[in-house]
């Protein structure tokens, strides 16, 4: 069955959802998609057609069409369905057709869809039908008993003894069925239930039987928040906390009414005893009134809530993985270190450091094991280390940042200046090194090697070049998440790969020398076809130009228009090559030279002005491409990232102890989450910057402040050294607030006598008052105290959100417990 749908159906229903995006940018989208566009080709070479659209449109373009043909389809399924049964009305039809939300289009579908066998359609093959049908009718006075017709006595004549239907009991309770069911399926019914939870409802949590001593759920075992609020990308993270802590049972976890609406589920209630009967001294009003109460309390509120923590899920998961996105982003892009000779160390306590030599186009040169667990093996480690700096012009250290790492570093630092040896020696995130040590792709790039020597050369290679190395891993073990292991596993692995591909073609990729792992995320061309690339690089030698690329087997002229502009040929045949210009606008700059009487080199660099100053141009390509292409020639062949900038740790810190309230500290951000951000200091245990510790101003998005890879001086709150946990702050420090000196002497100089009044800013009082109750939080009644004993039980605080705390008592420890995952950096950190 085909169903016919207004062209301009999607146009309204696509505006209203995304209001931002240009409809005729839309259509355009679609239509190059369509012609197998990629997404980083769209949005950097058919800026006309799109009118600018950056890819964060596209992708939510190219989304909403999906998601409007999921729903489409649907709708066409649920039509076919109810014709097949005879039922399909025209007005039936024409409501089908106008819903467009899922839940809705299902609730329409849900009196005709094939169930499994209830009550309900037992008590139909009773025959109970009809008893069902006139209680219904009477009680809403479409029927009238007869004179002397009692629903008991008109329920006697439906016995049958072989159906189960022994007594007018037994009837009346099989037609009760009937109209349970009956009521639940009304789609209005459903909707004011789904509409009255989801708006006012709240999301409750209480202690369960595994509750442990001192739990990272404590902050959960009384608690509550309005659904609306946890809908809400910057508090969802709460939400996968509390479905993770009533996985493990330590916490149950409901949908429950507004807690100052005592009338809140009566009212409902009323409303489904109002649609089941408006003549109350009709036969079954008793039974159509406990039919009400049956259907919103066993059938419609159970659906919905079980649609809240669905919607609620969702929405963590679409935030979680938005965040995840943005951070692996951030470290893609970081700064590479460039095409010079790097060591890699890979730090280890009882076995000792792995290093690896690597040269500037990242290939092995040597390994060695250097034994840093007591002094001798120092002593002799030095001068062999710099042996083979001097011996391999090694112009950077880059030291895994695992266990012993701090240690390492500060030895290798030493103990090159004791050598007289000035390079830089960098700390460097090994997050998935191990992942890439024992995978397929290091077993093919380096197949004599041990997996610990591939270790070192990972992380040389990521100091030289972050993007082109941690390709090679599944970004989400690079460990940069929230809850990562939470988030629905398709939708963050196509999140990921969406942002990797994206990274890719921003930076660009030097044909003759990139990996096929780098050129697989290369627009258009994908992994078979990298391979094809690189061995054709092999037997036919290195490219002189993109246009010899179309020599390689298998890439067609639709996939070279996709890549050729974000591939690079430094030094080729072409100077066009090593910019981002696309060869389909080589003809209009050839034919601006050969007007110009100049050669095409002559328009890079300091050359471009030609270019700029060159009438019709700009309108022959386009004014945003023309744009584009003036950047790019103004500086041919740059690259996106910012310069590199070696770092270095406190040298007085190396592990907790060491650590003291009020110490300035210089950090990277590893992980930044939506209740604050992770900065390792160089003590092995990454310290947590609450959100309200981010800026002296008040601070909505983390990420509006801090990025992973940013460079940071954060100043020491509090060190738990029992739980290792260490809280930060990135706000000045406060200015000293003793009176000064002299005042101080002319206050104890001066008689003894009433004070004078002092205009003052009011202080304010100390303790549990001094805080701002966090609003649609339950609190426990004031001066509750934790009894001694073992079992956890519900604090004064414990009602409190973390992130929810004022900021003269911020207390990152119990998010940091709650969420940091196994392994070193933010939660779930990957290694």
């Amino acid at each position: 069955m085909n169903v016919p749908l207004a062209a301009t159906t999607f146009d309204s229903w696509f505006q209203a959802r995304h209001p931002d995006i240009r409809l005729g940018g839309a259509h355009s989208v679609l239509k190059l998609a369509g012609e197998g566009a990629t997404v980083p080709f769209i949005a950097r070479y058919r800026k006309e057609q799109t009118g600018n659209l950056d890819e964060v449109q596209i992708e939510r373009t190219l989304e909403a069409r999906e998601l409007w043909d999921r729903i489409v389809n649907r709708q066409t399924v649920v039509l076919e369905s109810i014709e097949r049964q005879k039922k399909l009305t025209p007005e039936l039809k024409d409501k089908i057709l106008s819903a467009f939300e899922i839940d809705l289009l299902e609730d329409l579908y849900l009196p005709f869809k094939q169930k499994r066998k209830s009550k309900a359609a037992q008590a139909r093959e009773a025959g109970l039908q009809p008893l069902a049908d006139w209680i219904w009718d009477c009680g809403h006075g479409l029927d009238r008993p007869q004179p002397g017709q009692t629903l008991e006595l008109w329920a006697f004549t439906f016995r049958d003894e072989e159906k189960g239907i022994k007594d007018p009991e037994a009837a009346v309770l099989g037609a009760r069925d009937i109209l349970v069911e009956r009521l639940a399926e009304i789609p209005e019914l459903r909707a004011c239930v789904r509409r009255g939870i989801f708006e006012n409802g709240y999301v409750r949590s209480t202690l369960a039987g595994k509750a442990k001593p001192n739990s990272k759920y404590e902050h959960y075992f009384r608690f509550q928040e309005r659904i609306t609020s946890l809908r809400e990308p910057q508090n969802s993270h709460r939400y996968l906390a509390l479905r993770r802590g009533a996985a493990e049972e330590e916490i149950t976890l409901l949908v429950a009414p507004p807690p100052e609406d005592s009338d809140f589920e009566a009212r409902l209630l009323r409303t489904f005893e109002a649609a089941a009967c408006t003549v109350p001294d009709s036969p079954g009003a008793a039974v159509l009134a406990k039919a009400a109460q049956l259907a919103f309390k066993e059938h419609v509120l159970p659906s919905v809530e079980h649609e809240v923590h669905r919607s609620l899920k969702e929405a963590a998961d679409e935030a979680a993985i938005r965040v995840f996105a943005e951070n692996v982003r951030r470290l893609l892009l970081a700064p590479p270190f460039g095409a010079r000779p790097v060591l890699g160390v890979d730090p280890g306590l009882r076995t000792g450091c792995k290093l690896a030599a690597v040269d500037a186009a990242g290939g092995f040169v040597r390994n060695e094991l250097l034994h840093l667990e007591n002094e001798e093996g120092k002593a002799q480690a030095g001068p062999r280390l710099a042996e083979i700096v001097r011996g391999d012009g090694i112009q950077a250290v880059a030291v895994g940042n695992g266990t012993a790492g701090r240690e390492t570093e500060i030895f290798v630092r030493h103990a090159l200046k004791e050598q007289a040896l000035t390079i830089p020696v960098v700390m460097v995130s090994e997050a998935g090194a191990s992942v890439y040590s024992a995978s397929e792709v290091a077993r093919e790039e380096l197949p004599d090697l041990d997996v610990t020597v591939r270790g070192a050369i990972s992380i040389a290679r990521r100091l030289q070049d972050p993007l082109a190395e941690l390709v090679k891993i599944e970004p989400r073990s690079i460990g940069v998440g929230q809850y990562q292991h939470d988030v629905a596993g398709k939708a963050l692995e196509k999140s990921l790969e969406r942002v990797v591909d994206s990274c890719v073609n921003q930076v660009g990729v030097n044909l003759n020398t990139a990996s096929p792992h780098l050129l697989a995320h290369v627009s258009g061309i994908g992994p078979a076809l990298a391979r094809a690339i690189v061995e054709h690089r092999a037997h036919k030698g290195l490219f002189a130009s993109r246009a010899a690329l179309l020599a390689v087997p298998r890439l067609n002229s639709k996939t070279f228009e996709q890549a050729a502009g974000f591939l690079r040929i430094p030094g080729g045949e072409q100077p066009l090559d090593n910019t981002s210009v696309h060869p389909e606008r080589y003809a209009a700059l050839e034919a601006l030279a050969k007007r110009l009487g100049k050669a095409v080199a002559d328009l890079l660099g300091p050359g471009v002005e030609l270019v700029r100053q060159a009438a019709g141009l700009a309108e022959e390509v386009g004014n945003y491409t023309f744009e584009d292409i003036v950047k790019e020639l103004e500086k041919p062949g740059r690259d996106p990232r910012t310069a590199f900038v070696p770092f270095a740790f406190r040298e007085d810190v190396h592990d907790l102890p060491d650590l003291k309230p009020g110490m300035a500290c210089p950090g990277i951000v590893t992980n930044v989450t939506n209740f604050g951000a992770f900065v390792d200091i160089g003590v092995h245990q990454d310290g947590l910057v609450h959100i309200s510790q981010l800026g002296a101003q008040f601070v909505k998005d983390p990420r509006d402040v801090v990025s992973p890879g940013d460079r940071v001086t954060a100043r020491v709150l509090q060190v738990n050294l029992e739980k290792k946990q260490i809280s930060l702050s990135l706000k000045p420090a406060p200015p000293d607030r003793k009176p000064p000196r002299s005042r101080r002497r002319e206050a104890k100089a001066a008689p003894s006598k009433a004070p004078a009044p002092v205009s003052r800013p009011p202080s304010r009082p100390p303790g549990p008052q001094a805080r701002p109750a966090p609003r649609e939080v339950s609190r426990p009644p004031a001066g509750a105290r934790r009894p001694p004993s073992p079992r956890p039980t519900p604090r004064s605080r414990a009602a409190t959100p973390p992130d929810k705390v004022a900021p003269a008592f911020n207390n990152p420890f119990a998010v940091l417990a709650r969420l940091k995952g196994p392994g070193k950096g933010g939660p779930e950190g990957g290694g």
